[in-house]
C-alpha cells in the first residue's frame, strides 16, 4: 500500500511540473497589451534604424585568366633546362593558372592596397564620406572626422592612433569593401566592390583591376631582365660550346616573354564583363531589418510576459500555503 500511495504522489507531482498549454495561451492573452507594446516599440526603433543606415552600391567586373602567350616557347625549354634554370635562380614562366592564383592574392594584400590607395588620393573618401548625394552625384563627409574645406582631419582618436588614419587602418577599411572570387569549374574571376556612391564604386574597380594588371607585368618584366643580365654575365664567362647554345635560348626565351608583357595591357586578368555604374542599392535590406526586429520583439516581449505570469503565480501559491499553514 505504501508503495501505491509513493507512485500516486509520484504522478501528481509530475502533473504539477507540466506546462499546461491552455495556461500559456491564457498568460499569453493576458499580456496581450505588453506584446502589442514591446513589439510596436521594435518596430519603430527597426524603421528608424533601417532608414538611417545610408544605401551602399555594388559595382563588379567578370574576368577571364588570360592564357599565357610565352608559355610554349619557355614550356619547353623548362622541360629540357629546368633544373640548370633552377639552379642559377631563373624563372622560365608557369602556368597561367599560377599567375592568376598569384594575382588574386596580390590584390587582396596589404602593400598592393596601401598603394593603390595612396596613389589614387582614395584615404579621404574612404574614411570620411558617410553617404551619397544622388541629386548632384557627390559624397556627405563626416564634419567630425574631416573638414573638406580646410583639407584637415578633425576626428578624435586615442594612442596609437593619430588624427589621420594610418595605411593599416585604411586597408582595413578598404578590405571590407572588396570581395574576390573564383568560380574553380570555369576559372572565371568576380571582383566586386561597395561604396556609398555607384560611380565612386565603379571607377575605383577599374582602376584596381588596371593597377593589377600592371603590378604583375612589371615584375615579370623585372624578372626577366634580371635573368638576361645574369644569363649574359654567365655566358662570357662560359668556354663549354654545349653551355654557351643553353645560354642563348634562355636569353632568346627570355627576351620574348619581356616582349609578350607590353604587348596586351590585360596582362593576367581580362575583362569579360566591364564594371557598369550599379543602379539599385544593395544594401542595406531594410525591409528585412524591420520584419527581423519587430520578430525579435515579439519573441522578446512574450518571453517577458511568461516569466511576469508565472513568477506571479507561484508567489500567490507561496502566499496561499503560507496562509494554510
Amino acid at each position: 500500500m505504501p508503495n501505491d500511495v509513493n507512485y500516486k504522489e509520484h504522478f501528481e507531482s509530475q502533473d504539477d511540473d507540466e506546462i499546461d498549454l491552455g495556461q500559456l495561451w491564457r498568460a499569453i492573452w493576458a499580456g496581450k497589451i505588453v506584446i502589442m507594446v514591446i513589439s510596436f516599440i521594435f518596430a519603430v526603433a527597426s524603421v528608424t534604424y533601417a532608414l538611417s543606415k545610408p544605401d551602399i552600391y555594388k559595382a563588379s567586373v567578370l574576368l577571364s585568366p588570360t592564357a599565357s602567350e610565352g608559355g610554349g616557347g619557355l614550356a619547353g625549354l623548362s622541360g629540357q633546362f629546368g633544373g640548370l634554370a633552377s639552379l642559377a635562380g631563373i624563372n622560365l614562366g608557369g602556368s597561367g593558372g599560377d599567375k592568376t592564383t598569384l594575382a588574386l592574392e596580390i590584390i587582396k594584400s596589404r602593400s598592393f592596397i596601401e598603394t593603390f590607395i595612396s596613389k589614387h588620393n582614395l584615404l579621404v573618401p574612404l574614411m570620411a564620406a558617410k553617404k551619397w548625394n544622388i541629386s548632384n552625384d557627390e559624397l556627405i563627409y563626416d564634419k567630425d572626422l574631416y573638414d573638406i574645406d580646410k583639407n584637415k582631419w578633425l576626428r578624435e582618436v586615442k594612442a596609437p592612433k593619430k588624427v589621420e588614419p594610418s595605411p593599416w587602418e585604411s586597408f582595413k577599411a578598404f578590405s571590407k569593401l572588396l570581395s574576390v572570387s573564383q568560380d574553380k569549374a570555369t576559372s572565371m574571376v568576380t571582383i566586386e566592390l561597395s561604396f556609398f556612391s555607384p560611380n565612386v564604386a565603379k571607377q575605383w574597380l577599374i582602376w584596381l583591376v588596371e593597377d593589377l594588371n600592371n603590378f604583375v607585368r612589371e615584375q615579370d618584366q623585372q624578372n626577366s631582365q634580371n635573368s638576361i643580365d645574369y644569363l649574359t654575365k654567365q655566358l662570357e664567362k662560359t668556354q663549354v660550346t654545349n653551355m654557351e647554345t643553353v645560354f642563348y635560348q634562355l636569353i632568346e626565351e627570355q627576351t620574348k616573354n619581356m616582349m609578350l608583357t607590353q604587348v596586351n595591357k590585360e596582362y593576367v586578368l581580362k575583362t569579360i564583363d566591364p564594371a557598369q555604374v550599379p543602379d539599385r542599392k544593395d544594401q542595406p535590406k531594410r525591409a528585412l531589418i524591420v520584419v527581423l526586429g519587430t520578430i525579435l520583439g515579439g519573441i522578446l516581449s512574450v518571453i517577458i510576459v511568461l516569466i511576469r505570469y508565472f513568477s506571479n503565480s507561484n508567489y500567490s501559491t507561496k502566499v496561499k500555503e503560507e496562509k494554510l499553514a
